[in-house]
C-alpha cells in the first residue's frame, strides 16, 4: 500500500471532537448514507453524544474512513455496537474497509473490554462480517428500506 494511502487514525468521544471533525464525520456519513445510498433519515439520532468516533483521515487532511462505537445499552441492552461504518467512495477497493473493521474491533475492546458485540449489517455486506468473526442472528429485516440482518462476534 502506498505511503500516501496510509491512514492516521484518532477515537475521541464525543465531547473531545473538534468542530472540524465533527463537521467531517458528518460530511462523510452524508455523502455515503444520504446521497449515494439515497436513504433519507435522520443521521443525527442522539447515539453520537455517547459514542467514540473513529476517524481515519488522509495525509491530505481529508477524512476518508470513519466508524461510530457504542458502549453496551445505546443500541442494545446488553451488548456494545459499532455502526455508521463508511469509507469514502475515493479509497474504496484499496482494502481500506478491512482496516476501519481492524481498527474498529481494536478499539471496541480496548474501549469496552472483551465483549460480545452486536451489529446491525447490511445484508450485502454478511461475508465481510463473516470473515470478521460475525454470526448471523435472528431475520432480514428493513431499515430505511436496505435489508439489514443481526450480526454477533463474540458468541
Amino acid at each position: 500500500m502506498p505511503a500516501s494511502m496510509v491512514l492516521n487514525y484518532s477515537c475521541l468521544p464525543f465531547h473531545l471532537l473538534s468542530l472540524n471533525e465533527c463537521y467531517d464525520l458528518m460530511a462523510l456519513r452524508q455523502e455515503v448514507f444520504a446521497v449515494e445510498q439515497n436513504c433519507p433519515y435522520l443521521d443525527a439520532d442522539g447515539k453520537d453524544l455517547h459514542a467514540h468516533h473513529l476517524l481515519g483521515y488522509g495525509a491530505t487532511g481529508k477524512l476518508l474512513a470513519y466508524s461510530r462505537l457504542l458502549p453496551r445499552g445505546v443500541s442494545y441492552k446488553d451488548y456494545p455496537s459499532f455502526g455508521r461504518v463508511v469509507t469514502s467512495p475515493a479509497i474504496r477497493g484499496t482494502g481500506q474497509g478491512r482496516i476501519l473493521m481492524e481498527k474498529t474491533l481494536e478499539w471496541m475492546e480496548r474501549l469496552y473490554g472483551r465483549q460480545t458485540i452486536k451489529i446491525s449489517a447490511q445484508c450485502y455486506l454478511i461475508p465481510f462480517y463473516e470473515s470478521l468473526g460475525f454470526q448471523i442472528v435472528g431475520k432480514e429485516y428493513l431499515e430505511d428500506g436496505i435489508p439489514h440482518i443481526g450480526m454477533m462476534k463474540g458468541l
